[in-house]
């Protein structure tokens, strides 16, 4: 274990305080516009994208794997109902959006994932070399970053509600 953290760069642990950092924040009740709101599910997708490509480069299979888990949880997670805890304002555009610890947890799940997957393609990259592999890394990449995107368009869902009852009213 030694081994592994010496190795380690720098810039890893400041990731991951970093990280820890902006889940904290989210744990937190807080007022965030449309665009704040949807930056951190962009930024978990672009990141978890970056880690198949990284790990796979242009591998049809695992970006078919990462594409698969992330469009079926997104569309799982629109089928819940919004949250009755999320308000919108549309006199200031913002939401208010109840604090949680499911946003540090899935960072830490998505940070913890990539160091693991980066340590054993540093020390045995013949692991990934198998279909199932490659489908099972590359499918919890997609999962993570679709929590986060079905998280934001639930959000996003009470102001489309909101709308429409203003509307019939």
């Amino acid at each position: 274990m030694t081994q592994i953290l010496t190795h380690t760069p720098l810039w890893v642990f400041g990731l991951f305080f970093g990280l820890v950092y902006l889940g904290y924040l989210q744990s937190r009740t807080r007022q965030v516009s449309r665009g704040r709101l949807i930056v951190l599910p962009l930024a978990m997708l672009a990141w978890s994208l970056y880690s198949v490509w990284s790990t796979f480069d242009a591998h049809l299979t695992a970006l078919a794997a990462w594409a698969c888990a992330w469009v079926a949880v997104v569309v799982i997670g629109l089928a819940w109902v919004p949250s009755r805890r999320v308000a919108y304002d549309a006199s200031t555009a913002q939401f208010t959006v109840p604090g949680s610890w499911m946003p540090l947890a899935l960072m830490m799940g998505i940070f913890f994932f990539r160091y693991a997957v980066a340590v054993i393609h540093a020390t045995n990259p013949d692991v990934f070399g198998t279909t199932t592999a490659v489908v099972v890394v590359a499918g919890t990449y997609g999962l993570f970053s679709g929590m986060f995107m079905a998280r934001a368009l639930r959000v996003l869902a009470v102001m489309k509600s909101q709308r429409l009852v203003e509307r019939n009213a």
